[in-house]
Order: structure tokens, then sequence, then C-alpha cells
């Protein structure tokens, strides 16, 4: 077992901080001992030292079938300590080799109950269930079990080739969402537009200028303006005129 020393008649033995020692005289069980240096009786005493820190136990890798019948590698990592060292010794011949076996059924059980879909999206979950199915089992060992984690979980070649093909349609799919939500948004505000425009033609006219003048702004365009424009123009310095407003000095 990971951390404990079997000693048979030395009479004198140092326990360490992160250990507790259990004592047998003639074979029963009379207690623990706490850290330090502590004495036995030759022969007739035996001390079997525990540890009590936490044990890093990794869970092979194994082959399961989900609940919508996908086939799956899953490994996973798990984390234990001894809180009763005088049950490790006595109710249990090997801690280490329960708990792995435990945790290997258990993984396999609990994934095996799953759609793959929640073992990728709720693997928290999955290691909340293991960890207290385990501790249940683990309890009367006089162990605890701190924490579970799957690591890894591998997937078929096809099953990875379908899940991207849709995480792209997904990703198409949202892009013409957003680009259907604009041209709903640019029909809406261009209507707008329009109705301000009919309400007042002279906006138009203006608009008009605007684009002439962006357009004028490079300074390599030829710009021809029809007849009935150059009366436009005039149709508007009559009505800034009658506004009362500055004719700007590109119209005057």
């Amino acid at each position: 077992m990971n951390g404990v020393t079997t000693f048979s008649s030395i009479p004198i033995q140092i326990v360490q901080e992160y250990q507790r020692g259990v004592v047998f005289r003639l074979g029963r069980v009379i207690g623990t001992k706490a850290p330090g240096l502590r004495f036995l009786i030759p022969i007739v005493d035996r001390i079997v030292k525990v540890s009590l820190r936490i044990v890093t136990m990794p869970i092979p890798s194994q082959k399961i079938i989900t609940r919508d019948n996908v086939s799956i590698d899953v490994a996973a990592v798990a984390y234990y300590h001894v809180v009763d060292p005088m049950k490790s010794v006595v109710a249990i011949e090997s801690v280490e080799a329960a708990i792995n076996q435990i945790a290997q059924t258990t993984v396999r059980n609990i994934t095996g109950q799953s759609l793959l879909d929640e073992i990728l999206a709720e693997t928290d979950k999955l290691n909340e269930s293991i960890k207290k199915v385990l501790d249940v089992q683990t309890e009367k060992w006089g162990v605890e079990i701190s924490l579970v984690e799957l690591k890894d979980i591998q997937l078929p070649e096809s099953m990875q080739r379908a899940m991207a093909r849709e995480a792209e349609a997904e990703r198409e799919k949202r892009a013409k969402i957003i680009a259907a939500e604009g041209e709903a948004l640019s029909a809406g505000k261009l209507a707008e537009a329009a109705d301000v425009i009919g309400q007042h033609p002279i906006a138009l006219q203006l608009r008009n200028l605007q684009v002439l003048v962006e357009i004028a702004a490079e300074k390599n365009s030829t710009i021809i303006f029809p007849n009935q424009f150059l009366s436009t123009i005039r149709d508007i310095k009559e009505f800034l005129a009658s506004e009362g407003t500055s004719i700007p000095p590109g119209l005057g």
C-alpha cells in the first residue's frame, strides 16, 4: 500500500508528521501512534505506518459505449487520502488497489449511462457523480475521495469529422442570421429616411450635393451638371434665403 511501512519487532520507531502508526500487540490493534519517537515492546508489538497525504491515482483509459451507442476512450484521475488509519489497515488488504479497481468500474458505469453530448458538455456533473459513488464505497475503508476528474476523452475519427461539420454548419447558420438581422435593420432605417425625404423633397437634392462634394474631394473626376440640376441649385438658394440661412460657399 502506498505510504505504509510495516516493521516487525524494532523497539524504537519514528512516526513522521504526515503519518500515523497503527500498533498491533500480539495480533490485536491497541491504538494509533501520533508523530514522534515511539517505543515498542520487542517481538510483542508491531507497527504499521499509514500516510495521511493526498494520493494522486491515475485511472487508465477504458473503452466505453455511451447511451447513444458511441464508442469512446475515457481516462481519469482520482485524489484520495486516508482519514481513519486503523480502518485502512484492518478493513482491507490494499487500499490503493481497491480504489483503483472500484474507480475504473465507477467511471465506466457512470459515463456509459450518459449521452455523448452530456459527457462532453457536463463533465463537472459526471465528476461529482463519480466522486459520490466512490465516497460511499471507500468510507468503510477509512478513505475519503477528494476529487475525481475526467482528463481525457477520445472520440472515433468519424465522430470527430461529424462534429466538425456540425460546428461549421452551426457557425454558418449564425452568420446568416446575423446578416439577415442587419439587412432588416438597414431596410428599416432606409424606410425612415425615405419617409423624411418624402416630406422634405429638398433633402434629396441636398443629399445629391453632399455626394458630389465627396466625389469632388478626390479631384480626379469630371462632373457634368444637367440643366435641371442648375435650376435645383437655384431652388436650394431660394429656400435657404427664405429660411434666413447663409448660403454655403460652394453654392454661391
